[in-house]
C-alpha cells in the first residue's frame, strides 16, 4: 500500500550536492532569435500558471500530523480521582489542566489507556486487590478528551467479569471511540486499529503482559478478553499485518514494574522485536510512573507513559506528542489514488510533562518541566534529547 522507509532525506541531499558539484563544465548553449514581445508575455504568463499549479500541488503532497498519548485513567466512581471531580462540579478542567485538554484536542488523532470497564452489570474478580468500574455515562469525559482511539488490553478492563467487559465494548462502540487490544474474540482483539489524519493511515496495535498471576482473560475464537503478549508471537504477527497496510504503526505494549523505574529485559527486549516487526513507536503503559524512553533504528521508544489521572499519588507523568511529517507521493496521475503512496520522512517525539498530585494533573511549566524532563532522560537506557528529529 505504501512506500516506508524511502530515506528522501538523503535522496534530496544527493541531489543538492549534485547541482552545487566542485566542477563545472563548458556547455555550447545556442542562441536562438529573440521572440516578439506577446509571445515573452504569453509565455511567461503560461510560466507563472504552470509554477502556480505546481507549488500548489506540492503543499497539497506535504504532510504534518500529531499524535497524541496520555496514560493510565480511571473514572470508577468510588475511585479518588472521581471524587474529587464530583467535588469540583463535574468539570473536567478543574481536575486536568485545560491545556492538556487542549493539546488532546487539538492532535489529529488522540490515544489513551482505559484502564477500567464501563459497566453496572458483575461482580468483583475473586481474590483481585483493585477492581475499577465506571458508570457508562462517563464515557463522556473521553469525548471531552478529544479520545479517538482507547486501549483496552491491561489488567483492569475485565475487573467485574464477562457481562461488564462487554458492556465496555458496548459502551465505546456506542461513544464512536474505536478501542484496540480486546474483542468479542480472538479475532477482534488482536485487530489493528487503522484511523486515517490528513490521508496518512496510522494503525495501532495493542497487547498486555502486566499481570504476574493472569486473571484477566485472553481472547479466544469463541469467547472475548484481551490480547496478550507474554508470548509475542501473536503481537508480533499483528504487528507485521499492520506494516503491510499502514503507513504508520503504532505498538501499545502494557508491562513493566509498577511503580518501578528499572525495565525489565522483557521491555527492552520486545520493543525493539515490535520495531523490527514494523513498528514505527513503541509507547507503554501500566507502570503507573514514567519510565524512560530511547531510540532504536532511529524510532522512538517511551517505555511508560504512567499515570495520567488515575489515583491520589503524586507522580510525574506526560502527554507524548509525535510529530510525523512526510510527502504524498501522487505519482504521474494525480488523480489515481492507486499510484498515491506516503513517504515519511521525519518523526518527532515532544513530551508535555506534568504531574498528577491531589487527585488533578496540571501541565509542568518552567523549572518544574526542566526537572521532569532531566528525571526522564535519567531514568532512560541511553542519554537522549527529549525533543529529537529521526530520518525514517
Amino acid at each position: 500500500m505504501s512506500v516506508k522507509n524511502s530515506y528522501r532525506t538523503f535522496a534530496i541531499t544527493t541531489a543538492m550536492m549534485v547541482l552545487t558539484g566542485c566542477g563545472q563544465q563548458a556547455v555550447d548553449v545556442a542562441v536562438e532569435p529573440p521572440m516578439a514581445v506577446e509571445t515573452v508575455a504569453e509565455t511567461t504568463a503560461e510560466y507563472a500558471s504552470s509554477e502556480s499549479v505546481e507549488t500548489e500541488t506540492l503543499q497539497d503532497t506535504k504532510f504534518d500530523i500529531t499524535l497524541a498519548f496520555a496514560g493510565d485513567i480511571s473514572f470508577d466512581d468510588n475511585s479518588a480521582v472521581m471524587q474529587n471531580y464530583f467535588a469540583q462540579g463535574s468539570v473536567l478542567s478543574n481536575v486536568i489542566d485545560a491545556r492538556y485538554i487542549e493539546e488532546m484536542n487539538q492532535a489529529d488523532l488522540m490515544w489513551i489507556n482505559n484502564e477500567f470497564c464501563y459497566s453496572l452489570r458483575g461482580n468483583p474478580l475473586p481474590n483481585k486487590m483493585y477492581t475499577f468500574r465506571a458508570n457508562p455515562e462517563h464515557v463522556g469525559m473521553l469525548q471531552e478528551m478529544g479520545v479517538d482511539v482507547a486501549g483496552l488490553a491491561n489488567n483492569h478492563i475485565y475487573d467485574f467479569g464477562k457481562d461488564a467487559f462487554l458492556d465496555t465494548l458496548d459502551t465505546l462502540d456506542g461513544a464512536g471511540i474505536p478501542y484496540v487490544g480486546a474483542g468479542h474474540d480472538l479475532t477482534e482483539a488482536m485487530s489493528p486499529v487503522y484511523l486515517e489524519a490528513d490521508g496518512v493511515t496510522i494503525a495501532y496495535v495493542a497487547a498486555c503482559r502486566a499481570e504476574k498471576y493472569k486473571m484477566t482473560p485472553q481472547a479466544t475464537e469463541t469467547e472475548p478478553g484481551i490480547l496478550r503478549c507474554y508470548d509475542n508471537t501473536l503481537f508480533l504477527k499483528e504487528i507485521r499485518e499492520a506494516d503491510t497496510k499502514a503507513d504508520i504503526v503504532v505498538a501499545l505494549p502494557h508491562w513493566g514494574t509498577e511503580y518501578s523505574t528499572k525495565l525489565e529485559e522483557a521491555q527492552t527486549v520486545g520493543a525493539k522485536q515490535y520495531i523490527d516487526a514494523g513498528a514505527d513507536a513503541v509507547i507503554g503503559a501500566h507502570s503507573h510512573c514514567i519510565q524512560g524512553v530511547e531510540l532504536y533504528n532511529g524510532k522512538p521508544i517511551v517505555y511508560s507513559l504512567g499515570n495520567f489521572w488515575f489515583n491520589d499519588k503524586s507522580l510525574e507523568t506526560m502527554l507524548v506528542k509525535l510529530h510525523v511529517s512526510g510527502e504524498k507521493d501522487l505519482g504521474a496521475d494525480l488523480h489515481s489514488a492507486e499510484d498515491d503512496t506516503i513517504q515519511v520522512e521525519d518523526i518527532r517525539l515532544e513530551i508535555l510533562p506534568g504531574m498528577q498530585s491531589g487527585c488533578a494533573t496540571v501541565m509542568a511549566d518552567g523549572a518544574e518541566k526542566e526537572r521532569i524532563l532531566h528525571y526522564i532522560e535519567s531514568i532512560s537506557p541511553a542519554p537522549i534529547a527529549l525533543e529529537y528529529t529521526s530520518d525514517k
